[in-house]
């Protein structure tokens, strides 16, 4: 086992609402750790619309998702959250009362006194590709993501999708693999303009490959790709030598482990009680699109009012022989000073 993380409160999910959480939790003196599955914080709106424009938050006309991702992370800067991404909750375990054991798919063990699970509609999942026989080659010789970009170095590497993902990656390993190959089932890509310009040159310069078409098979013994067979758009097949591969095909959300948490499930969302988002199990929370009450709406300003409702509750657990005096941080000089307030 792993040396044991301790934190008051362990967040799973760094989408707004659990940003959020982090900021209420924080002027109340409680430290959080985040775990989220992404490879980076803001959850949908990061990944899945950061350039979409957002119009209900409050006192906010206007902003992008990952412009709220941002002002979101300023806000909770005084309070020095430390964030574990790229990894997954696995396991959740009572241990005490209240006392909590979280592992990770990482390796990783925390324990907490409180449990705020705002994973959004669950972990984002990625989208395998219908390529026969590609889960042999699954975390040796294709990879859904990029979590060191020097395991990539003199590789060849086939980065399949047209998306801002696939173009990022594209840029961003080549200078380190010995080739990159990029395919897409059409010469018109999803991503931002200047990667797609960058990306030509690159073509243009013979720096790179770009193929238009789709995989249909993979080659290779004992999970070790050695090449894959492209089916172009006028139907010609043909090979592509490559020893890594990199999929670009979307998220999927699906609930995974948390239905082994031992908390009760409704439709795949985690009921809660009203009064401070709290599961039939004491000290685990759910806030934000994951759970369901009388009268939800799935709504990013709702989860920031469910996140300040948890908080009060969690000062509970996290210190019980403290009484807690609500105050305001626009009266506040306590409240001022821990945000840097001069």
């Amino acid at each position: 086992m792993s040396d044991v993380i301790k934190t008051d409160v362990l967040i799973i999910g760094a989408g707004p609402c659990g940003l959020f959480a982090a900021f209420e939790l924080g002027l109340l003196d409680m430290k959080a750790h985040f775990i989220d599955i992404l490879d980076k914080v803001g959850g949908q709106c990061a990944e899945l619309y950061p350039e979409k424009p957002i119009y209900d938050i409050p006192g906010i006309p206007h902003v992008s998702g990952q412009g709220l991702t941002d002002a979101l992370m300023e806000q909770i800067k005084p309070f020095h959250p430390t964030f574990h991404l790229g990894e997954m909750v696995e396991t959740v375990e009572k241990i005490g009362d209240p006392l909590f054991r979280c592992t990770t798919d990482a390796g990783k063990v925390f324990e907490c006194k409180v449990v705020v699970i705002a994973a959004g509609g669950g972990s984002f999942q990625p989208k395998r590709p219908p390529v026969p026989g590609i889960e042999a080659y699954e975390g040796t010789s294709v990879h859904y993501a990029v979590r060191k970009m020097e395991a990539f170095r003199d590789k060849s590497v086939l980065i399949v999708g047209g998306g801002d993902s696939a173009l990022d990656w594209t840029l961003n390993l080549h200078p380190l693999a010995k080739r990159i190959t990029l395919l897409h089932r059409r010469d018109d890509f999803r991503a931002a303009p200047h990667s797609v310009e960058q990306m030509r040159a690159l073509v243009a310069d013979g720096k790179m490959d770009l193929r238009l078409g789709q995989v249909t098979a993979l080659a290779g013994a004992e999970g070790k790709l050695t090449g894959a067979t492209v089916k172009g758009n006028d139907n010609s097949v043909s090979e592509i030598s490559c020893d890594t591969m990199l999929p670009f095909f979307g998220l999927t959300m699906k609930l995974g482990p948390v239905a082994n948490w031992g908390i009760a499930l409704e439709n795949n969302l985690v009921p809660v009680e009203t009064s401070a988002f709290e599961t039939n199990v004491s000290g685990i929370f759910a806030i934000g699109d994951i759970n369901t009450y009388p009268g939800k709406i799935k709504l990013i300003l709702c989860g920031f009012h469910e996140g300040a409702l948890m908080s009060q509750k969690a000062h509970r657990y996290v210190y019980p022989e403290k009484r807690l005096v609500f105050q305001y941080t626009t009266s506040s000089s306590s409240l001022q000073k821990k945000l840097g307030v001069s």
